[in-house]
């Protein structure tokens, strides 16, 4: 069994009972893979965002317990924390789990993007916000214009939101 597949497992177990917030990952995932592989990314970088994406959310559960908000900067302030031992459980190497833990740290601050995994992650996790979260369709031209960066996730917004 893949380490992305026991992460998964790890996640939906994590997750029980909260469907919405498994789906959310198995679709950023999903667009996640698809964008990396389309646009080239080496193996590690590759397998970096695979694991960012599946886990990028895991601050959402202890952010609405502590703060009463599933607001991105409470995920990013608790999520790295309860990453760390769930991603050295499943005996990920030092220097994944800790660029995993930054990307968990910062998904949310679109001024912070250092790298190709965190740009294709932020995109993912547009795609699929744009629909979970309904935003307006005359909005995305400019998510277009200041988040999307990468041709296969400016494809997949076109694509998905054609008007």
């Amino acid at each position: 069994m893949s380490i992305q597949a026991q992460l998964i497992q790890s996640m939906i177990q994590y997750y029980s009972g909260d469907p919405m917030r498994i789906h959310h990952f198995l679709k950023v995932y999903g667009f996640a893979k698809t964008i990396g592989e389309l646009e080239g990314l080496d193996d590690e970088t590759q397998f970096i965002l695979e694991i960012a994406s599946i886990i990028h959310d895991i601050g959402i559960k202890v952010s609405e317990e502590k703060y009463g908000s599933s607001n991105g900067k409470y995920q990013e302030k608790e999520g790295p924390a309860i990453a760390k031992p769930i991603l050295q459980s499943l005996g990920f190497s030092t220097p994944v789990i800790e660029r995993v833990c930054y990307l968990i740290g910062h998904h949310h601050s679109y001024n912070d993007i250092d790298g190709i995994d965190f740009q294709i992650l932020v995109e993912a996790d547009f795609l699929v916000n744009i629909y979970e979260e309904h935003i307006a369709v005359s909005s995305i031209p400019k998510v277009e214009k200041n988040i999307f960066k990468t041709a296969a996730g400016t494809q997949f917004l076109k694509q998905t939101y054609a008007s």
